[in-house]
């Protein structure tokens, strides 16, 4: 009985931090990043002190939601990635993807990339940049490895797969942000334009023997 206590509490508490977070999307929808540790601790029921005692601060809330949706979007981007089609049409379904995210949850995306748009009086020590950097720098990590695995890039490929997955995405970050603000165009037609920018290099590689998925 005594092994299987601290797994059981493990589990419990697990399950309440996964509920908290919950709550924390649901404000996050409605108020984008003028969410605030009030206003969250009163949609799970709670009060600020227990909000506290999970995630220390709007930082350690930051944090666990960004880790909560980079992890969804990478999974949505790597089953893009892998379909069964042409390499322009994943190139483009990824992109869509990425946009499609952006734009059905555009509070959620403000929240992650400029939460200091929201934020006030305790929250004013809250480093926007410093949070969001790490998000962008994981996404293109992860896109790097997908390029490696999937491309044959030559004897410099791991370095070039990573300039190549960081490079894609700023490019689709820096696009996607202007593109949410002034919706110059639909969204069809920037993915369309960002493949072409991209198809160049990807259009010249070979695939790798036996990769999953590959590109």
């Amino acid at each position: 009985m005594e092994t299987t206590q601290p797994a059981e509490q493990r589990s419990t508490g697990d399950q309440r931090r996964r509920e908290l977070l919950e709550a924390a999307d649901r404000v996050v929808l409605r108020d984008g990043p003028g969410a605030s540790m009030n206003a969250i601790a009163a949609e799970a029921g709670i009060t600020k002190p227990i909000l506290y005692r999970h995630f220390g601060d709007k930082e350690g809330l930051y944090r666990a939601l960004a880790v909560r949706h980079t992890d969804a979007l990478l999974s949505a981007l790597r089953s893009a990635l892998d379909a069964p089609a042409e390499r322009r049409q994943r190139v483009e379904a990824t992109l869509d993807t990425y946009l499609a995210a952006i734009e059905v949850r555009p509070q959620v995306y403000r929240f992650l990339m400029h939460p200091s748009e929201g934020t006030s009086g305790a929250d004013r020590g809250f480093d926007a940049g410093q949070q969001a950097a790490p998000l962008l720098r994981r996404l293109g990590d992860e896109l790097g490895k997908v390029i490696e695995e999937r491309l044959e890039l030559g004897p410099e490929g791991q370095q070039r797969a990573r300039i190549w997955g960081h490079g894609v995405v700023g490019m689709a970050y820096a696009a996607g942000d202007w593109w949410l603000r002034e919706r110059p165009c639909p969204r069809a037609e920037l993915v369309k334009q960002l493949a072409d920018l991209l198809w160049g290099g990807l259009a010249l590689a070979e695939d790798r023997p036996g990769a999953p998925g590959r590109l």
